[in-house]
C-alpha cells in the first residue's frame, strides 16, 4: 500500500510579491494522487490568471522538477526534469526527464498526450484553473480583521493556468517504499 505524507501545504496564486514579473516560473499548485491503476499522477500548475482562451505560457529557459521522496526522510530520491522548448517549425513541446518506470525521456508536443512506455505519460498544457478561493475576501479579511469570505465567489473562476502533468508508474516512483513526499520547484536557467 502507499500513503501520501501530510507534508507542508503551500500554493502561490498571484499574491506573493514579484510573482507577475516571471509567470512561466510561478508556481500555482501541485497536485498528486494514486489512481486506480497503479499509477502516481502529478500535475504542476503555473502562470495563472490568465484569460479563458489565452495562449499557455511556455518558456524554455525554465527547468520544472517535480521531487519525490519514498524514504520519508525529506531529501529527494527521484527528481523529475521538464522543459519547454521550440522545435524547427517554431512549435513548442516538452521534454521530461527521469520519469519513473519511463523507457527513457518523455517527449513530444504540447497539447498532446506523449507516451514514455509502461504506461508513464506527459501532457502540458492550458488547463482551467482547478483553484477554488475568494481572493477579494482574503484581501478584506487582511484589511479588516474581520472574515469577509464569500463560499460562492470563485475568484479563479473562468481563468486558465499552463499544466504539465506527468503519469508515472506507482511502484518505480515508491522504490520499494509505503510513503512518498512529492514537491515541485522551478528554476530560471542561468539564474544565481
Amino acid at each position: 500500500m502507499l500513503f501520501m505524507n501530510d507534508g507542508v501545504y503551500a500554493a502561490d496564486h498571484a499574491d506573493a510579491p514579484g510573482s507577475g514579473a516571471d509567470p512561466a516560473a510561478d508556481i500555482g499548485d501541485l497536485y498528486a494522487w494514486r489512481t486506480d491503476s497503479d499509477t502516481l499522477v502529478a500535475v504542476v500548475t503555473f502562470a495563472g490568471l490568465a484569460e479563458a482562451g489565452a495562449p499557455a505560457t511556455y518558456d524554455a529557459e525554465v527547468l520544472y522538477g517535480i521531487h519525490i521522496d519514498n524514504t520519508g526522510n525529506g531529501v529527494a530520491n527521484i527528481d523529475i526534469w521538464c522543459r519547454f522548448g521550440l522545435n524547427m517549425a517554431m512549435e513548442w513541446g516538452i521534454q521530461c526527464l527521469n520519469v519513473p518506470g519511463a523507457d527513457g525521456p518523455v517527449d513530444g508536443p504540447v497539447d498532446t498526450t506523449n507516451e514514455g512506455g509502461n504506461g508513464t505519460m506527459v501532457y502540458a498544457g492550458p488547463r482551467e484553473n482547478p483553484f477554488f478561493f475568494d481572493f477579494e475576501g482574503f484581501d478584506g479579511t487582511l484589511m479588516s480583521g474581520d472574515l469577509m469570505f464569500d463560499p460562492m465567489n470563485d475568484t479563479f473562476a473562468g481563468t486558465n493556468v499552463t499544466a504539465i502533468v506527468v503519469e508515472m508508474d506507482a511502484a518505480a516512483a515508491a522504490g520499494g517504499g509505503t510513503t512518498l513526499e512529492v514537491w515541485t520547484s522551478t528554476g530560471r536557467l542561468g539564474a544565481p
